[in-house]
């Protein structure tokens, strides 16, 4: 190559990465200001709320009280356990930890000016700051895979995937809901980095245990981060054991690591639940019996987990893995071609073996989710095959472009030997690029007020604005979206028992210990998300209480009310017979004592 040519291919380069990152910088702002909508998923808030407690010096503990922990709570400690301060033994302490970081340095954990909303603000301030942390984690996993992928194939192939990751919907929804998806991405990403080197060292006679045992680390802050990536552990561990010398050694020494930090986890989880695996052990609910939410919502433990036909919901959870295969995969259609790219004899041995520990991961992976569930409809918080598309992305783009180039016409025409890379893409970008339009025209028309949330079930104001300074703050609510109480009123909330007996007992506790419940939160949370068959089945002796809003907004009057024609509900409505419309009656706060509305608030 003369001068000429090497100026020129410089110059293309530099052309083509400045556009990448003027896109990237316009996708990232404009995701994170015109288009942003707050955060929708009640384990994003969850953690949100934990964090801003560590942040204030409460240690790892949460306003969201699970029915279901509070009885864990209580047998392990032989008595009635405070409400305020209670420690939370559901969440992986990674995110919860950084959260804290951020918001104490941005001094977020108190302060007015991102606590209290104004009256012009629809988006809460602390969503975009917790959405941004979770989007640099994003940005930062485009890093690394595309050093990844450059170091296995060549830096065309991981530019193409840098492009797809940017321009894919899914890893941008998971990165705006403040999930932890796009931190064990960039974890994993980091890990396998080091998987790689390490299979390169072996290939070459060199030693493997230096880098072997940095992708260990990455695995445990993995595993920290959401305790299902136990399970990609678990397939790298095998892995490791098969392909490292001196054989064992390096997985004995990366299962030492994750049990480090996971035995002090499971003795503080004893100690506060009486389980090593805390109230998170009750997510085999969600693969096992259909969903978690109805165990942690009850008051009554004693009940055993339904195991009749065990094998058959695996094998259900295993088949829709594999059904459901490109959804799961970030919607990135090339990504499932890794399966078959196992066919293909990579001439290169550590590309070739390589593949297989990505395989394994992936297999252990699937087995854990068959356990604990998982489904490609909207943000499921045990996503974990997110991470796997990239590197599985790279083979697929690899293994088409071996078949594209041995086509005749495409070695006969230079022209045509990236067409295949730009179709994906178009294809691939299309879901992201066809809901631009409607997404900016919203967030145009609601800029004034900082977007416009995620309605129904989430209005940030009416619980920060009205909610909030209803509640005083040593009394907590009931609610069907406790953890939107807790992050956004900033009170303690109690996930709303399915029966009156459990809901009497926490009632009563909550009075013994001088945070009575000043009443019950109803929101689209609960009849949204439900139809009216599943009402009754799902929130038993409160359905008439969950349609009483419904019922009223129907007829236009108050007079056809459910809730006080329930007998079932003779002492619930004693004890909050007065109804706050938050949002109409949309959104309902049933109080224990009178509360002065205006016709604006109504």
């Amino acid at each position: 190559m003369n001068a000429a040519q090497s100026s020129a291919f410089d110059a293309g380069v530099i052309v083509r990465r400045s556009l990448f990152f003027l896109v990237m910088i316009a996708l990232t702002l404009g995701n994170l200001f015109t288009l942003f909508r707050g955060l929708d998923s009640p384990q994003a808030m969850d953690q949100a709320q934990i964090g801003r407690e560590i942040a204030r010096g409460n240690s790892f503990t949460t306003k969201v009280i699970r029915p279901a922990a509070y009885t864990q709570a209580e047998n392990a400690k032989k008595s009635a356990v405070p409400l305020t301060k209670f420690e939370d033994t559901y969440h992986s302490p990674l995110n919860p930890l950084l959260i804290a970081s951020v918001l104490k340095l941005v001094g977020a954990a108190d302060g007015v000016k991102w606590t209290q909303m104004s009256e012009n603000e629809l988006i809460f301030p602390l969503d975009r700051v917790i959405a941004a942390l979770s989007t640099v984690f994003f940005l930062m996993a485009i890093g690394v895979n595309y050093l990844l992928i450059s170091r296995v194939f060549d830096t065309k192939i991981a530019a193409v995937c840098a492009i797809l990751m940017l321009f894919c919907e899914s890893f941008w929804n998971y990165a705006l809901s403040g999930l932890p998806q796009m931190l064990m991405l960039m974890l994993f990403s980091c890990a396998i980095y080091f998987v790689y080197r390490a299979i390169e060292a072996s290939t070459e006679g060199r030693v493997a245990m230096t880098p072997a045992l940095i992708a260990g680390v990455f695995f445990t802050l993995l595993a920290l981060t959401h305790w299902m990536t136990v399970w990609i552990a678990l397939g790298y561990i095998i892995f490791a054991a098969i392909a490292f010398r001196p054989r064992g050694i390096v997985a004995a020494a990366i299962l030492v690591m994750l049990l480090i930090p996971a035995t002090y986890v499971m003795m503080r989880n004893t100690g506060i639940s009486g389980t090593p695996f805390g109230t998170a052990y009750l997510t085999l609910y969600n693969g096992l019996a259909g969903s978690e939410d109805e165990i942690m919502r009850t008051v009554n433990l004693q009940d055993n987990l339904n195991l009749n036909g065990l094998l058959s919901k695996i094998i259900r959870v295993a088949l829709l893995q594999t059904v459901d295969i490109i959804p799961f995969l970030a919607g990135i259609i090339v990504a499932p071609l890794f399966f078959i790219s196992l066919l293909h004899p990579f001439k290169r041995k550590p590309i070739a073996t390589f593949r297989w520990a990505i395989l394994l991961m992936w297999c252990t992976t699937a087995v854990g989710l068959a356990f604990f569930g998982v489904t490609p409809k909207g943000l499921d918080p045990n996503q974990l095959h997110l991470v796997f598309a990239p590197i599985m992305t790279a083979y697929g783009l690899a293994f088409i472009s071996i078949l594209w180039g041995r086509l005749e016409f495409v070695a006969s025409t230079p022209a045509l030997r990236n067409v295949h890379y730009i179709v994906i893409v178009i294809i691939c970008s299309l879901p992201l690029l066809l809901s631009l339009p409607q997404k900016v025209s919203v967030g145009i028309q609601t800029r004034d007020k900082g977007g416009f949330p995620h309605w129904p079930p989430y209005w940030a104001p009416a619980l920060n604005l009205r909610l909030k300074n209803i509640v005083p703050n040593n009394q907590v609510t009931f609610s069907d979206q406790p953890w939107a109480v807790a992050w956004y009123a900033d009170r303690i909330s109690i996930w709303l028992p399915p029966d009156r007996a459990g809901f009497e007992k926490l009632d009563n506790i909550a009075t013994d210990l001088d945070t009575a419940a000043a009443g019950i939160l109803i929101t689209p949370s609960s009849y949204a998300s439900s139809n009216m068959l599943e009402i009754p089945g799902k929130y038993r002796d409160f359905a008439s209480m969950v349609m009483d809003g419904q019922a009223m907004i129907s007829t236009g009057s108050t007079l056809s009310s459910l809730y006080d024609k329930d007998k079932k509900m003779e002492t619930v409505i004693k004890r909050y017979p007065y109804r706050v419309p938050l949002i109409g009656y949309y959104m309902t706060f049933y109080s224990a004592k009178p509360v002065k509305t205006s016709d604006k608030q109504e």
